[in-house]
């Protein structure tokens, strides 16, 4: 049973990986992003689920009881630096299940919520700022490589 739930999220990360967001050529971080404006703002929304040290919830990477995925690190030891900057802002915004559906992504629990009422856009950049400072700079080269290459999602 195990497996299959691997081997589930195994394949929402592949088709996470090939759909990017919807704008991708658009939606890259902006030069006004301040990664020192988004850590209390991370401090303030995030941590709750991912951890003040980024470090994200125990056994993250199989589903609960309930069949959602526990909130992933997002330090270098998960998988938010293998999304492009598109797919990252709008999982923040939309949340989980809105932006895995626009993707094509169907019948996912992500535990995620939006923040679109929470945080203006700039917030939102201003949190995955920080997040990426925090990223050796090989990771976030491949990260800003990521985002490069996204290609926009079909809606």
């Amino acid at each position: 049973m195990v497996t299959v739930k691997v081997k589930g999220l195994a394949v929402l990360f592949s088709a996470l990986m090939v759909a990017s967001a919807p704008n991708a050529q658009s939606l890259q971080q902006p030069q006004t992003a301040d990664a020192s404006l988004g850590k209390p703002l991370y401090g303030q929304n995030c941590a709750v689920c991912h951890g003040a040290g980024l470090q994200g919830q125990k056994n993250w990477q199989r589903p609960d009881e309930n069949g959602i995925l526990p909130a992933p690190p997002h330090d270098k030891t998960g998988h938010t630096w293998h999304h492009d900057d598109g797919m990252l802002f709008d999982y923040i915004k939309l949340g989980g299940a809105k932006t895995l559906a626009i993707r094509g992504v169907a019948d996912f629990n992500s535990g995620m919520p939006g923040f679109a009422e929470t945080m203006s856009d700039l917030e939102i950049w201003h949190v995955l700022a920080y997040i990426k400072s925090t990223w050796p700079k090989q990771i976030q080269a491949v990260q800003k490589e990521q985002t490069q290459n996204a290609r926009p999602a079909s809606e």
